[in-house]
């Protein structure tokens, strides 16, 4: 009875194990010959699927997203090593995001049949490369599907939708982080520490001849030889592997209302989008963007080819990768300054041999005005000027440490959100500091990401001594952080945290003055201050606006006076050179 029992307990095992590797590995997209997308339900359960049956793929829910459901991490590791600790040693890490424009849906079906197809055999299986995807970033967009919102867009039948849960565009929120995706996004980020980032994108723009477009982290940002590296062995290999493979590929075509061949600039990512924030931790990162008006079947196979050529890549590079971006780290933490602001150096640029159609301006029969029309039956092939070297316009001098007043809790949350090391003060002390004043700063008049954003921020310094609480915060600049540090705290960074209006309480006067009371004090002081009695004369003579306004002359003689609050317009995190 006991070998029947046992003999029952094979077979059914054997059945079981039977049915799991007949499980349907086509997807949606190759079932519908290229027409559709799977939906967040289908794309999870593929990959649970996936990881059911391969001992290479792990699925892994991980925090939290503004829909309610978690982010997921699906890792294929060569070793059947899934803890990033070990990984890291001997491997490297090629981070895939999808998704996060849900209706640019290309990388989502592209990854799906890219990690099926190297654990099927079908592709070589990396050796000393380990690839992580999040199936889909944007949950609640993904959701959110119709077959409209993607106005220009050549498929497939239907879609996710732009913002997510929240409405939020999460490609402009990686910085800031107000949604939950953001911060899950860097617990991932900083859990799988990748040396290569993918984010997988559908342009819009202008009209051309390629399906495909890359859009690299901007090189002379990046920096040292990292930078080079990038520019000049990593972007033109991708382009052969491409090239060979019959995929033409051109930059990301930064052009919108005009036409390529006039020339064109690379885009500058700057910390909100994902590749400007991996960035800051030296990470070689690139958009894909391909074509909106190609058909989607083409779309999701060039992104599929692209992807194998950047693992290739990675593989073949991977060691120098690794040197590289260490000695990034060491070479940032010897630097004295550091670039916060970046413009397009004019002495310089590069042509591309680029594949367009030709597009003029005609009288429109729906409005009346002149209209953009390409023209795909004329193809051109044509030398356009593409600026892709930058050159920084402000630079800082990089502190030994800043000091955050314990009340900012909600800097001190993104900072640990980004492994930021720091330490708090056992006592109350006083320290010698460089403050800053805003002394000038604009205010975009629309709505962007929940914000109204700063911008042409400037600041005076002086160097005070001023004391501190026990609790406060030190944060040393001698860390793998420093980037971050400096795009987030330095106000003058376009994606500062002051740009992002986290300080807004600063700009806004707490105390003011009542005019009867204030003018009678505003004439003793001037009585017994000769000096301000003599700027006061000279600002009325030179200034007839002041001089004929009342109010601004008693508000002046206020912001000299020991009675104007110290807090207005006063930075609150602190240098310590």
């Amino acid at each position: 009875m006991r070998y029947l029992y046992l003999f029952f307990v094979s077979i059914s095992f054997f059945s079981c194990n039977t049915s799991s590797h007949n499980i349907d590995f086509t997807t949606v997209f190759e079932k519908s010959k290229g027409l559709e997308t799977a939906t967040y339900q289908e794309t999870i359960q593929y990959y649970t699927d996936l990881a059911e049956i391969y001992s290479e793929i792990s699925i892994q829910a991980i925090g939290e997203t503004d829909s309610g459901k978690p982010l997921h991490i699906v890792t294929l590791s060569p070793t059947l090593d899934f803890d990033f600790k070990t990984l890291r040693k001997d491997n490297r890490i090629l981070l895939i995001n999808n998704g996060i424009h849900p209706g640019e849906s290309d990388g989502i079906d592209a990854t799906m049949m890219l990690f099926r197809d190297i654990v099927h055999g079908k592709i070589e299986a990396p050796k000393q490369t380990v690839l992580v995807t999040i199936p889909i970033y944007n949950v609640g967009g993904s959701l959110n599907r119709n077959s409209t919102t993607r106005t220009n867009q050549n498929g497939p039948k239907s879609y996710g939708f732009r913002g997510n849960a929240r409405n939020y565009d999460l490609n402009r929120d990686f910085i800031k982080a107000d949604t939950k995706n953001a911060r899950t996004f860097a617990q991932i980020f900083h859990l799988v520490q990748p040396d290569v980032f993918i984010d997988n994108h559908v342009s819009n723009g202008a009209d051309y001849q390629y399906t495909l477009t890359h859009l690299f982290t901007q090189h002379n940002k990046l920096g040292g030889e990292l930078g080079e590296f990038l520019h000049t062995t990593m972007m033109p290999q991708l382009e052969q592997k491409l090239e060979e493979k019959s995929w033409d590929i051109t930059p990301y075509v930064n052009v919108f209302n005009s036409v390529p061949e006039r020339g064109f600039s690379q885009f500058m990512d700057s910390p909100r989008y994902s590749t400007g924030y991996t960035t800051l931790f030296n990470t070689l990162g690139m958009m894909v963007e391909t074509h909106m008006l190609k058909p989607y079947k083409l779309r999701v196979e060039g992104t599929y080819e692209l992807m194998k050529s950047i693992i290739e890549i990675t593989e073949d590079k991977g060691d120098e990768i690794t040197k590289l971006r260490q000695a990034q780290f060491n070479n940032l933490a010897a630097r004295k300054t550091y670039p916060l602001q970046w413009i397009v150096d004019t002495t310089l640029s590069s042509t591309l041999n680029f594949k367009g159609f030709e597009g003029n301006r005609i009288p429109s029969e729906l409005t009346g005005g002149n209209r953009l029309k390409y023209d795909p039956s004329k193809p051109f092939t044509k030398p356009v000027n593409y600026r892709n070297y930058f050159k920084s316009s402000l630079e800082v001098e990089i502190p030994s440490a800043y000091i955050i007043p314990q009340g900012f809790h909600h800097v001190i949350e993104l900072l640990k959100l980004n492994n930021v090391e720091f330490t708090q003060l056992k006592n109350d002390s006083t320290i010698t500091v460089e403050s800053y004043k805003i002394s000038k700063y604009d205010t975009r008049r629309s709505a962007y990401e929940g914000h109204y954003l700063h911008y042409n921020t400037e600041v005076s310094a002086t160097s005070e001594p001023l004391t501190f609480r026990t609790g406060d915060y030190i944060v040393s600049t001698n860390q793998r952080a420093l980037r971050y540090l400096l795009e987030t705290l330095e106000p003058q960074a376009p994606d500062s945290f002051f740009n992002w209006n986290f300080f807004d309480t600063i700009l806004q006067q707490k105390e003011g003055f009542s005019p009867y009371v204030w003018e009678d004090k505003a004439k003793a002081i001037l009585a017994t201050n000769p000096k301000l009695q003599i700027d006061f004369n000279l600002k009325k003579t030179y200034d007839e606006a002041f001089a004929k306004n009342w109010y601004a002359q008693l508000d002046w003689l206020h912001k000299q006076s020991t009675h104007y609050e110290k807090a207005h317009l006063q930075y609150p995190v602190y240098r310590i050179k």
